[in-house]
């Protein structure tokens, strides 16, 4: 007979005619020692249960205390037989079944609705579950393991694609120069037909003062003076490889200031100038020696180009670079590496190391860089010319590329270098001008303080050995020496000054700065790209996961500090709070460093440039020297370079005993790298405090007149 159940109590049921009854679940039932219980799977949705007429006890005994209640999710329909033993039943709301029962043996065959001849047994039941429970393992296992082959062959595919199209990226970036550099040489033909015949050493012998000045007054053709130079360009390329594209046009734009009248002719009417390669140039790309801005051609000048063009400058070449821009060293896999002009075996320093070179060999009379690091110091220092790293803004940095845009700590900046400080001052008065206020509204309008400059007051310099972080070369504190004593004997005041906390300034201001964002923007950038090996190291740990770097960092820490402490400012600042913390702390620092040059009545400071020049290869190894650069980066304080010598036989035996403060392996591969260097350039650095870069180029002119005894030439 059918029975219609409600839900039972959870709890054992006695019945007055049967006694108690005893408890099990269905899906896994745990039935007592005498029982011959096979497994119990009910998935239905009504049940039809029927009392053995054999059993002379009536269906109202089950439920004379409780109804059955039968409330299964599944919508599957079944019938159950049950044995004179099953007294009670129910199924829950997930699906399982709950027996009351006697202890007497069941006859499950029956309570299972088949025939009970045929055999059916509690293993057989589970060795059924097992066999269907290992196959859906193997099915599932088989997918994960399809879809890891999947996606590692995505990757793999994604990124021998990329490199493809890197690799196809280059070539046609090097076949391009390949072309310009032939157009270069027909334009010179062109120009040796048309150009009035010039002694090539008498043009390349003036100063750029004395250069601008023959051509506004005519004595000296445009034609015949870019012709030189073009040709002492190229001469120099092929020697040192430090050209990256011709700008074509160049000829175009001379024969369109030659129309101009001679009372419009500006302050640089006629003169070549070579660009550094990020500097935008209508037409042409801005690499950064990198394949993701090949085929990018730039849209319009930067504004710098722009001021210069309305000056009457000629921009004729573009000078390489670092990959990344993020090295002292010149090389990247498009147009390779580039070649220091006194010893093959050295760098011209980086990233402004183009420049450095081509300037160095006379190839330009004034070049453009950019400075983040000490990008236009180092190849000023390296090669034995002049460079100036304005104030951050004092200048355009509108339509200049970069790998890393967006950093606020680490300034990047734009400035000259030349073979002398006039050259530097002739080119910074003109590019404070009106014009480039109007072009960039974000330069503050502060044209070129004349009375700065040329005054004669006497100053009163702070004098730095050493930064404390890494101990100078023999020549570089020879060099801040010497210059020291000059200015003294001069009658300039000289005072000892210091530098605070310069491990913090490095490791948590200057690298936590730069690599703020523990080098995803410069990853992404560099994402299928040939890494150069000058950089292959520092890219490597900026592309370990975090936790890697922690747990290096951590690992590290006991044994070496440094190394530790650079793994952990590499992992970036992690948090928008925590960027604006470092930011707070870069601007404490600089306060403090204020506060003590104020406090000792300071007008400018006399401080080591980092040379000599590195041995190639071996800068990614001894890049904590850079400190001496780097500092000026972060306190945003204009500084720049002037040589002072050359490295002598005595600073090469001063170094075979050098042993640097903590006599580990970044001071033994500082000395490695710049031995050897006899003859070479050694340099100092003029620095002031945020914009006064007429205060640093006086500055600069007055440790040249010293050394060099060069005065102003009209």
């Amino acid at each position: 007979m059918g029975i219609v159940a409600e839900r039972l109590p959870r709890e054992p049921c006695v019945s007055p005619d049967l006694g108690p009854l005893t408890f099990f679940s269905a899906l896994e039932i745990r039935p007592p020692l005498d029982c011959q219980i096979q497994p119990l799977l009910l998935l239905p949705a009504a049940h039809e249960i029927t009392k053995d007429p054999g059993n002379g006890t009536d269906a109202s005994i089950c439920q004379h205390r409780h109804k059955m209640n039968i409330d299964i999710l599944c919508p599957i329909a079944a019938k159950v037989q049950l044995c004179p033993s099953v007294v009670n039943l129910e199924v829950n709301l997930v699906g399982y079944l709950d027996i009351y029962m006697l202890s007497p043996p069941v006859d499950w065959a029956l309570l299972e609705g088949r025939d009970p001849t045929v055999p059916g047994t509690w293993m057989s039941y589970q060795e059924g579950i097992l066999e269907v429970l290992q196959k859906l393992g193997q099915f599932l296992l088989s997918f994960l393991l399809a879809l890891l082959v999947i996606v590692v062959g995505t990757y793999l595919l994604q990124k021998w694609a990329a490199k493809a199209q890197a690799r196809a990226k280059i070539e046609d970036a090097q076949k391009r120069r390949e072309v310009a550099l032939k157009k270069m040489e027909a334009a010179i033909e062109r120009l040796k037909q048309q150009a009035p015949k010039v002694d090539p050493e008498y043009v390349l012998s003036l100063s750029l003062r004395q250069l601008a000045h023959q051509l506004r007054q005519g004595s000296l053709s445009p034609e015949s003076v870019l012709c030189i130079y073009m040709e002492k360009a190229l001469k120099v390329h092929y020697e040192l490889n430090c050209l990256t594209d011709y700008l074509e046009d160049c000829e175009a734009q001379l024969q369109e200031l030659k129309k101009q009248p001679k009372e419009k002719r500006g302050l640089l009417y006629g003169v070549p100038v070579s660009l550094k390669d990020p500097y935008d140039y209508k037409g042409h790309d801005s690499t950064c020696g990198m394949a993701y801005f090949l085929g990018k051609p730039a849209e319009e000048d930067a504004t710098i180009v722009k001021v210069l063009k309305s000056q009457g400058a000629v921009p004729f070449v573009k000078t390489n670079i670092p990959q990344t821009l993020l090295s002292i060293e010149c090389s990247n896999p498009i147009f390779g590496e580039t070649l220091h002009p006194q010893n093959p075996k050295k760098t011209p320093g980086g990233s402004t190391g183009g420049e450095g070179a081509l300037l160095a060999s006379g190839g330009s009379i004034i070049g453009f860089g950019t400075d983040t690091g000490g990008s236009i110091r180092i190849p000023s220092s390296f090669c034995g010319i002049y460079g100036i790293k304005p104030t951050g803004f004092r200048l355009s940095y509108n339509g200049i590329n970069s790998a890393i845009k967006g950093k606020k700590s680490v300034i990047t900046m734009a400035g000259p270098l030349a073979q002398d400080v006039d050259s530097l001052v002739l080119v910074f008065r003109l590019l404070v001008s009106e014009y480039m206020f109007q072009l960039d509204p974000t330069v503050p309008p502060m044209p070129f303080r004349e009375e700065v400059y040329s005054s004669t007051q006497p100053l009163r310099i702070g004098y730095v050995e050493t930064d404390g972080f890494t101990q100078p070369s023999p020549s570089m504190v020879r060099a801040v020496r010497e210059v020291s004593k000059k200015l003294q004997a001069a009658g300039h005041q000289i005072i000892p000054f210091s530098i605070i906390r310069p491990e913090y300034m490095m490791i948590k201001l200057y690298m936590g700065g730069l690599y703020a964002d523990g080098g995803e923007t410069l990853l992404e950038k560099l994402r299928g790209d040939i890494i150069d090996p000058t950089m292959s190291s520092m890219i490597s740990i900026l592309r370990l996961p975090d936790f890697i770097k922690w747990l290096v960092s951590w690992v590290l820490r006991p044994v070496d500090t440094w190394t530790a402490k650079n793994f952990a400012a590499l992992r970036g600042v992690g948090t928008p709070k925590n960027l604006w913390e470092q930011h707070v702390a870069v601007e404490e620092y600089q306060k403090e460093i204020m506060s003590n040059w104020r406090a000792q009545n300071l007008d400018v400071l006399l401080y080591p440039a980092l040379g000599p020049a590195f041995d190639r290869g071996t800068t990614s190894k001894a890049l904590d020297a850079a400190s001496y650069m780097a500092l000026f980066n972060s306190l945003n304080f204009p500084v720049g370079v002037v040589p002072v010598g050359t490295v002598t036989a005595q600073d090469e035996e001063e170094l075979a005993s050098y042993h640097g403060y903590y006599g580990d392996s970044r001071d033994k591969n500082f000395k490695k790298a710049i031995a050897g260097s006899l003859g070479l350039p050694i340099a100092v650095q003029c620095v002031a405090l945020p914009w006064r870069e007429e205060l640093c180029l006086r500055f600069m002119k007055e440790v040249e007149t010293l050394v060099h005894g060069k005065t102003e030439i009209e």
